[in-house]
């Protein structure tokens, strides 16, 4: 036999137990909703693992290693700041100095400039005026240690159209000089120096959208073409602006980049950008001294552009900061990264080895006595927002030490 406890209390017990219980849940729920949308927002960009403490100037981030049980603590550092913020500005390293040119200061203004700076003193140390034909934006660049060869481009704000000129400053004597014009004006194009040749590849053509396939290259020698055409080289298999170009081991590489691009608004006096569908891609290609066609080698660990001055070569491993990714599928708004990429080039084996302070695009990238550097860019709105917002003229520097 059942002992009765009483008919009434014992409801309003339930009941009441029920509601408690009942909105428990419901807050439970809301809170581990809540926590799982913004951990799977935050490591979109950031692995959670490698979500930088944002607080203070100096950063700690954790690295994580892919095929390796220790781990590493890599500390950013804020140093000189450049004397303005540029996006889509181009740059080389030669010995101690970094020598960063042109680029969008907003929208509707550009740079005709270079800033140089001294890693060694941590400085910046001067400026040299560009030439008013050379483009502004969107530039192919190569050096040979003395000579810079800068090539095509856009010229001028907005989305302008590109310039087939190309120039050559001699960094003894800040003097500029040209070079023949390309068969075609290209937006920012792949280009290295390899074998004696200046090489020219992809980009986008004149319409700044549709990608180009096109390979040239032309023989230079202090400073000055040897040859007074381009020649047809072999084409690249996927073509494309705003990707890593890199000669390690006499190899030549092209990583990342994207097809298509902003193209001016069709009427528009100022040429304004009016956006089009990106894709974004990993694909890695190489091209071997005496090769007759590019070799398809491991891709990036995902989708990376605007990275064609955001790279450095340590112990023949290529280092990639930053660049954008895919978009966002919902709202189709530009996503920028922060991670730091290593492609163990003797391996053949990419792997992230850590993250940027923030995410940011055309970044400029140099190393110097075993530091990593990186200044201008557009960085993000926020840990929670990859989209792009401020143009920098901020530089870092992290100790980085890579094992041959």
């Amino acid at each position: 036999m059942v002992r009765s406890l009483g008919k009434y209390p014992h409801n309003k017990f339930v009941v009441l137990g029920s509601c408690v219980g009942l909105i428990t849940a419901a807050i439970l729920t809301n809170f581990l909703w809540a926590s799982t949308y913004r951990s799977l927002f935050v490591s979109s960009a950031y692995p959670r693992s490698l979500t930088p403490n944002m607080k203070g100037e100096r950063q700690e981030l954790r690295l994580g290693v892919d095929d390796e049980d220790d781990a590493h603590i890599l500390e950013w550092e804020e140093v000189a700041e450049a004397p303005v913020g540029r996006l889509d500005g181009a740059a080389v390293q030669i010995g101690n100095h970094l020598y960063v040119f042109a680029g969008y200061a907003t929208i509707d203004k550009v740079h005709s400039h270079v800033d140089i700076y001294n890693l060694r003193s941590n400085s910046w140390e001067g400026s040299i005026e560009m030439p008013q034909e050379m483009a502004h934006s969107h530039l192919g660049m190569a050096t040979d240690g003395q000579y810079i060869y800068a090539v095509t481009g856009q010229h001028g704000p907005q989305c302008r159209g590109p310039t087939s000129l190309n120039f050559v400053l001699d960094i003894q004597t800040k003097q500029w000089s040209h070079l023949p014009p390309l068969p075609l004006p290209r937006y920012a194009p792949a280009t290295q120096l390899w074998k004696g040749r200046l090489h020219v590849m992809g980009g986008s053509k004149e319409n700044r959208y549709d990608p180009a396939l096109e390979h040239w290259s032309i023989a230079v020698d202090n400073g000055k073409a040897v040859e007074s055409e381009w020649r047809s080289e072999i084409p690249i298999p996927r073509g494309g602006p705003h990707r890593a170009c890199v000669v390690v081991d006499n190899r030549l590489y092209v990583i990342g980049g994207q097809e298509g691009d902003f193209i001016a608004k069709p009427g528009s006096p100022i040429f304004k950008c009016s956006r089009k569908l990106e894709v974004v891609f990993s694909d890695v290609y190489m091209l071997e001294p005496g090769g007759k066609e590019w070799n398809v080698v491991p891709s990036m660990p995902k989708p990376d552009s605007h990275i064609e001055f955001a790279w450095v070569v340590v112990n023949k491993s290529i280092i990639i900061v930053g660049g954008s990714t895919e978009k966002n599928p919902v709202t189709k708004k530009m996503v920028l990264i922060g991670d730091v990429f290593q492609f163990n080039t003797q391996r053949m084996v990419w792997k992230t080895i850590g993250q940027m302070p923030y995410r940011v695009k055309t970044t400029l990238a140099a190393y110097w006595d075993g530091w990593l550097y990186f200044t201008a860019g557009q960085r993000d709105k926020g840990i929670d927002d990859p989209s792009p917002k401020k143009i920098m003229g901020k530089t870092w520097r992290t100790r980085l030490n890579l094992s041959p």
